[in-house]
């Protein structure tokens, strides 16, 4: 599926990250927690012309290759049962407001009742 772009031989570190920018290829240090970011470094040159169409990378021999872009993802069929289907409508939710205008009332009266019986002594 991929074809070879250039052939440069890069050997692979295992702490860095390689990737192809403007032609030539990259590394750079992976992520690692309490390790400060690290700084791109460039490591080949490979005298190509980049094209939108294809993704570029290294692949495992350390050459350049290049794929070509899936754009839009993959379409896939329509089923039988989808196709049939017609969008239904939900009806529309009852506001914020509404719902807690009844229950701050309720509990007022459970406040006035407590703070009542709170008062009167018991014998």
């Amino acid at each position: 599926m991929a074809e070879k772009v250039a052939k440069l031989g890069v050997s692979r570190e295992k702490d860095f990250m390689y990737y192809v920018k403007d032609g030539g290829v990259w590394k750079v240090q992976r992520k690692q927690p309490g390790v400060p970011k690290g700084r791109p470094e460039k490591v080949a040159d490979g005298g190509f012309e980049m094209d939108t169409n294809y993704i570029y990378f290294v692949d495992r021999d350390g050459d350049v290759a290049r794929a070509k872009r899936a754009v839009g993802g993959q379409k896939r069929k329509k089923t039988a049962r989808a196709a049939k289907r017609k969008p239904s409508r939900k009806p529309a939710k009852k506001t914020a407001k509404a719902k807690g205008g009844k229950k701050k009332a309720a509990k007022t009266k459970v406040k006035a009742k407590g703070k009542a019986a709170k008062g009167k002594k018991r014998r």
